[in-house]
């Protein structure tokens, strides 16, 4: 008996509508992951390819590093506080409140896991659609 034989076949139907909610946390769990590894090593830069043309004209790619930028502000008097960014606006956690309040900086990494792993089970769902509208088609 062949492989196939042995197999259950069906038709492929492509998951083309996908869920926007879930799109939007996962956007915002990769992000707080660059977040945590930006925390872990400040010299951490991810990259990107571009399209450069060099003096004769031909086009060739390169890597660059993206341009980013840290969530969490330090204050003089040791304490941070750490925004929740989607896009480049902050999210509204709280009513008026756009910042999670921290001691120091050793605080930031262990505060980032917990954040994406609220992200990834679905609390800030009710935020990002408010603030973010369900209406705006996302890039893939």
């Amino acid at each position: 008996m062949s492989f196939l034989q042995q197999q259950k076949l069906t038709e492929f139907k492509s998951n083309t509508q996908s869920n926007p909610i879930v799109r939007r946390r996962s956007k915002l769990a990769f992000k707080v992951e660059e977040q945590i590894r930006l925390a872990v090593d400040s010299t951490y830069r991810p990259t990107k390819i571009v399209w450069n043309r060099d003096i004769d004209g031909n086009q060739h790619k390169v890597e660059q590093p993206k341009r980013m930028r840290c969530w969490w502000t330090e204050h003089t008097d040791g304490g941070v506080q750490l925004t929740v960014r989607y896009g480049s606006k902050p999210l509204e956690l709280g009513k008026g409140k756009t910042a999670i309040a921290l001691n120091s900086k050793e605080e930031v990494e262990p505060t980032l896991r917990n954040l994406k792993l609220a992200v990834l089970s679905g609390e800030f769902d009710t935020i990002l659609t408010q603030q973010v509208g369900i209406t705006k088609p996302l890039p893939k």
